[in-house]
C-alpha cells in the first residue's frame, strides 16, 4: 500500500490535507478532495477496515498527554480519533500531570494493552528518552522536537512563535516585556517560547528578563503578580499558554491595571475561549487538530506501511485580537 507522503506528493498538497479527505475530518476544498482521491486511488491505497473474528479484540493506539483538561491536547486527541476510527483503532488515554516522573508508569500502562504504536506528548524529549521503557512499539511525538531515540515527529516551530509574538509587541511600541511559563521541566514548549522571547529582544537590544516560572497544575485563578509587575513594570506580558494568558488577565485586573490599557497580554494556542472574552485574546494559534491527525496518520504509516520515520512541521498565525495596545514610548 502506498504511503500516504506519496499521495500527498502526486496530489501536490500536505500530508494534513490527505489526512482530512481521507479521514472526512477537515474543511477541504473540492477540487483538493477529488485530487487526493484520484491520487489515492492511482497509488492503490485504500483504508484499512478490520472485520474482527469472534474473540479477538480491536486493536489500539497508546496515547500520553500532559492533561486531559487542556483543550490544547484535547483538541489533539480529537484529531487522533477521528483518524483512528478510519483506521478500526480504538485510542487508550493516559495522562502525566505534567510530571516528568509520571511518565514511565503511564507508558507502562499503555504498553500493557499491547498498542500498534504510542503517540507521546512529554515534558521534555530529550530527557523522557532515558527514563521511558527500552523496547517500545513504533511510536510519534506530538508537541516535541524529534530525538535520536524518537526521529518521528509532528510539531511547530515553538522558538519562532515566540520570536513573532514578542516583535509584534516590539512593533507596538513595548519594551519592558515579562514572559510568565508554566515549569520549563514540564513543558519544553514553554521553554522553546520563551527562548524565542529573548531572541526577539535580543534583537532589539531590549533588557531581557528570567521568566515567572509557575505550577502547570495549581490552576491559574490565583496567581500572583504583584511582585513581578512591582519589580519590573511591565507594558506587556507574553504568558507561554493561553489558560495562563487569562489567568495573567485576572491577576492584573485584581492589581486594579486594565487590559490593555495598562498592560498588554499576549499568549499561545488559540484556544476557543480566548476568542470569547473581551477584548479576545492576543495569541500564537497553533494547527493542534490537524497536528493529532497528521500524528495518527504518521504512527499508521510507520506500523503498518514501514514508512522511514520523519519529522513534519506545521504551521501557526497571529491573532492580533485585543489585548495588546500600540505605545508611542515605554514609560
Amino acid at each position: 500500500m502506498s504511503t500516504l507522503e506519496e499521495i500527498a506528493s502526486r496530489a501536490g498538497c500536505s500530508m494534513a490535507t490527505v489526512s482530512r479527505v481521507l479521514n472526512r475530518s477537515g474543511p477541504v476544498s473540492d477540487g483538493m478532495v477529488r485530487r487526493v482521491r484520484k491520487a489515492a486511488s492511482d497509488l492503490g491505497y485504500h483504508r484499512i477496515e478490520r472485520t474482527l473474528p469472534p474473540g479477538r479484540r480491536r486493536p489500539v493506539i497508546g496515547v500520553l498527554i500532559p492533561s486531559i483538561t487542556n483543550p490544547v491536547f484535547a483538541a489533539s486527541l480529537s484529531g487522533i480519533q477521528n483518524r483512528m476510527r478510519v483506521s478500526g483503532h480504538g485510542v487508550l488515554i493516559a495522562q502525566s500531570d505534567y510530571d516528568p516522573l509520571r511518565e514511565a508508569d503511564a507508558v507502562d500502562y499503555l504498553l500493557a494493552e499491547k498498542p500498534t504504536g504510542l503517540i507521546l506528548t512529554v515534558c521534555d524529549a530529550v530527557k523522557s528518552e532515558a527514563i521511558l521503557p527500552a523496547s517500545l512499539p513504533p511510536t510519534v511525538l506530538l508537541n516535541n522536537l524529534p530525538t535520536a531515540r524518537f526521529p518521528a515527529a509532528v510539531t511547530t516551530d515553538n522558538r519562532l512563535a515566540g520570536r513573532e509574538i514578542t516583535a509584534h509587541l516590539i512593533e507596538h511600541g513595548h519594551r519592558r516585556i515579562l514572559f510568565v511559563a508554566g515549569r520549563f521541566e514540564s513543558s519544553d514548549r514553554a521553554r522553546l517560547r520563551y527562548e524565542g522571547y529573548r531572541d526577539a529582544m535580543e534583537a532589539g537590544a531590549l533588557p531581557i528578563n528570567d521568566a515567572l516560572q509557575v505550577s502547570f497544575t495549581t490552576g491559574y485563578d490565583d496567581l500572583d503578580l504583584a511582585q513581578a509587575i512591582s519589580l519590573h513594570r511591565p507594558t506587556a506580558i507574553i504568558a507561554s499558554n493561553d489558560l495562563l494568558a487569562l489567568g495573567v488577565i485576572s491577576a492584573l485586573r485584581r492589581e486594579g491595571l486594565s487590559v490593555p490599557g495598562d498592560v498588554s497580554v499576549a499568549g499561545f494556542d488559540g484556544i476557543a475561549i480566548g476568542r470569547l472574552v473581551d477584548p479576545p485574546l492576543t495569541t500564537i494559534e497553533m494547527a493542534d487538530a490537524s497536528m493529532g491527525a497528521t500524528a495518527a496518520s504518521l504512527l499508521l504509516d510507520i506500523a503498518e506501511n514501514s514508512a522511514t520515520p520523519r519529522h513534519l512541521t506545521l504551521g501557526y498565525k497571529l491573532n492580533a485580537g485585543g489585548t495588546v495596545r500600540r505605545i508611542e514610548q515605554a514609560c
